[in-house]
């Protein structure tokens, strides 16, 4: 993303707090099925289109990576905390890790097979979003399949909400209008994961986990 104060004072953010911050998020994900939930079916439509390489995009620790190439998906990762990438290749040393920004990923037009955004996305500020999403659409190949969790709301009509975000600036999406984004830029939703607000112990917002893949042919 590029060097303005916010995304230089996230990167900072995540930076200072990357130790603490892999345990908590390690700890968690495997104490939630219902978070753990899509990326079997990711993992299992990459491989039945034929596989292929699959990013996941703001890895942080790179607890992601490893379990998506547990299941078989030839998973790396990318994130813009240097601290993290560094943390992530030592503790997944097998795998391959990056420093990059979102809406800059170093990465060939439609070379993915498939990319995975979990919890990276809320982030990025809502003017944002369309550039970043876009630039996920330039990576992914021709019918390539796309993740995205993110804390979620149900406004209609208004695509984010900030929040109170202990690390950086976030804001929480709403799954609808994010899915109306995607199809503008020919990226069509497969499924839908909505966890109810009330399973989120720590501020009962809705989870959203939306499935997504890539157009054969691009947008006229």
């Amino acid at each position: 993303m590029p060097e303005s104060a916010p995304w230089t004072a996230t990167r900072d953010a995540y930076d200072g707090i990357a130790e603490h911050y892999a345990a908590f998020a390690a700890e968690r994900f495997l104490a939630d099925p219902l978070d753990q939930a899509m990326l079997p079916a990711l993992a299992a439509l990459i491989e039945a289109a034929g596989g292929g390489p699959v990013a996941d995009v703001g890895c942080g620790p790179g607890h992601l990576t490893a379990h998506l190439d547990s299941l078989g998906a030839r998973a790396f990762g990318l994130d813009l905390s240097p601290a993290m990438v560094a943390l992530a290749r030592r503790t997944h040393p097998g795998l391959h890790f990056a420093v990059a920004a979102m809406d800059r990923l170093p990465l060939e037009d439609a070379s993915l097979s498939g990319l995975l955004a979990h919890y990276s996305i809320i982030h990025t500020p809502p003017r944002g979003l369309p550039a970043v999403l876009a630039e996920f659409h330039r990576a992914l190949a021709p019918q390539a399949l796309l993740l995205l969790s993110f804390q979620a709301h149900d406004r209609p009509g208004r695509l984010a909400e900030p929040f109170d975000h202990k690390v950086a600036p976030a804001h929480r999406y709403s799954p609808d209008e994010v899915a109306r984004l995607l199809g503008r830029i020919g990226i069509d939703e497969v499924a839908r994961l909505v966890v109810a607000a009330g399973e989120d112990p720590v501020r009962g917002f809705p989870q959203a986990h939306l499935l997504a893949r890539r157009r054969a042919h691009a947008v006229a």
